[in-house]
């Protein structure tokens, strides 16, 4: 996502990345790298993907020019695709607001099959995606399923019951709801998901 600072999400994922001595992180939908130099910085090894070349690039000038090159790794890929990795590679797996991009529930439901595929047996999945309860939700042009257009983006809103479908495979931790106001006036309205690969 955008900005330097890290996001709330980020801060929060890292306490439970920490008890639970992750070493290896996969970051999906980087964006501009602020949640990526975070976790670097905390002493987690992070290989970031994006769909955008330009991010990818900047994810690594940042990780250069802040001496953390040793412990990112960046690359470009659509997550509609299979994830570039081995099955069992990583100790947790990442994304804020990635889930509610303009990606169908068939996507997602792909999508959640391949980050427990990559994920080691016990391994801790964390995102987070706006819910129904977000004042953009059903405003603007809808776009099938829960997905409006209210400016530029496409935005999928997730109910909890969406959330606990996308949970197959693992075993829910929390779901819990919080506000950011990160983006523009209005708060936006999150659910933080915690899940554990069965």
């Amino acid at each position: 996502m955008f900005g330097e600072q890290q996001s709330a999400c980020a801060s929060i994922a890292a306490d439970p990345f920490k008890k639970e001595r992750v070493g290896t992180i996969l970051e999906l939908g980087g964006g501009q790298g602020r949640d990526t130099m975070f976790f670097a910085k905390s002493g987690f090894q992070v290989q970031v993907i994006d769909y955008s070349p330009s991010g990818v690039v900047e994810i690594k000038e940042k990780a250069e020019s802040r001496g953390l090159s040793h412990l990112i790794t960046a690359k470009c890929h659509d997550i509609r695709n299979p994830l570039p990795y081995e099955s069992g590679s990583f100790d947790a797996c990442y994304s804020h607001m990635l889930y509610c991009m303009a990606l169908t529930t068939s996507e997602l439901e792909f999508l959640s099959k391949e980050i427990r595929r990559v994920l080691k047996p016990g391994g801790l999945n964390i995102y987070t995606v706006r819910h129904t309860g977000d004042a953009d939700f059903a405003v603007g042009t809808h776009h099938g399923e829960d997905m409006y257009q209210a400016g530029g983006f496409i935005v999928h809103f997730f109910s909890e019951d969406k959330v606990r479908h996308l949970a197959e495979g693992f075993k829910i931790v929390e779901i819990v709801e919080i506000d950011e106001f990160e983006e523009g006036a209005l708060p936006r309205k999150l659910f933080r998901v915690t899940l554990r690969k069965e």
